[in-house]
């Protein structure tokens, strides 16, 4: 796992979106035990205090699991519900791309194409 100390993005939410995205590849399965937050923060180099609000964003999102006094685990996937203040936000963050993309001169087929192939992966790359 990598975290890339000079992105603008803060590093629990790198977490985040690195653990949502080794889900999705199937690197991390239902059930797998994770590092306990101690761990992780070794690992990472960084303040337990970072990875327990990663920690607990996860949890709160049903992507993990603590069991008090076994650990941390990858829940099991159910089907996400919809929810429209994500997806609007998602939405914003799709405008303010499209309009950045625009400005660099980056066409459609070109920008329709990255995202085709990120979404095809299930890949995410927590450093952009």
């Amino acid at each position: 796992m990598m975290i890339d100390k000079s992105s603008a993005k803060p590093y629990y939410e790198q977490i985040v979106l690195l653990i949502k995205a080794q889900v999705l590849q199937g690197i991390l399965q239902p059930g797998e035990r994770i590092a306990s937050v101690r761990e992780m923060a070794r690992q990472l180099l960084m303040n337990p205090n970072t990875v327990s609000k990663a920690y607990k964003m996860l949890e709160m999102q049903g992507v993990i699991m603590t069991v008090k006094g076994r650990g941390t685990y990858i829940a099991e996937q159910q089907a996400t519900v919809r929810d429209d203040v994500k997806i609007a936000q998602i939405k914003h963050k799709i405008q303010d791309l499209v309009l950045e993309a625009r400005y660099l001169s980056v066409d459609k087929t070109e920008l329709t194409t990255w995202i085709t192939e990120q979404y095809g992966r299930g890949q995410v790359n927590a450093n952009d």
